[in-house]
Order: C-alpha cells, then sequence, then structure tokens
C-alpha cells in the first residue's frame, strides 16, 4: 500500500475533477497503475484504491462506463478510439479495472 500521483491513475484532468464530484468511481487502464489499498489525493480529498481486476474489453458493460464519466459503453468506446492512435476494439483485448473510493 503506497501513496501514488493522482495523474498516474487519473490521466487527465476532467477524470480527477469527475472523481473529486463522485461521477468517476473507477477506471479500465490497459496495464495495472495501482494496488488495492494504494491511495492518491486530489485537491485534499483522499482517495484509496478498493479494487483491481483484470477483465477484457468484452467484459466492460453500459454501467461500467457510466462508473468512469461516460454515457454509456458506446460513447466509452468512442472516447477511446479518439484518444488513442490506432485503437481498434477488440472485446478480447486484456484491460485492468481499478476501482476506488473516498476515505
Amino acid at each position: 500500500m503506497s501513496e501514488i500521483e493522482p495523474g498516474e491513475l487519473l490521466p487527465n484532468d476532467r477524470m480527477q475533477r469527475d472523481a473529486l464530484e463522485g461521477e468517476v468511481t473507477q477506471i479500465h487502464r490497459g496495464h495495472q497503475y495501482a494496488a488495492e489499498g494504494d491511495t492518491f489525493t486530489i485537491d485534499g480529498t483522499t482517495f484509496e484504491v478498493t479494487d483491481v481486476t483484470e477483465r477484457t474489453l468484452g467484459d466492460l458493460t453500459d454501467e461500467d462506463a457510466q462508473a468512469e464519466g461516460m454515457d454509456d459503453l458506446e460513447a466509452y468506446r468512442r472516447l477511446l478510439e479518439r484518444a488513442h492512435e490506432n485503437f481498434a476494439w477488440d472485446d478480447d483485448s486484456e484491460v485492468v479495472l481499478h476501482e476506488f473510493e473516498r476515505r
């Protein structure tokens, strides 16, 4: 268990702001960026990583997309396509779920 920089897990200001507002409670990343029990602080508010789970893109649901601040899975897919050059959605691609909550 360690203190990490918020940018290591939440890669942009929008996601960090949305986490503060309670609109983002998890993030899927291509690799593991934190471990269960790690903490990070945004504007004086501390969050704890509560779960780290390996999944595939095909496992994701609308609820997952909403927990990441998107309207639905299709909007999440479009965001990934815009954010990552040469990205192609593959249901078998492995991702890592990082769930977190305010401490």
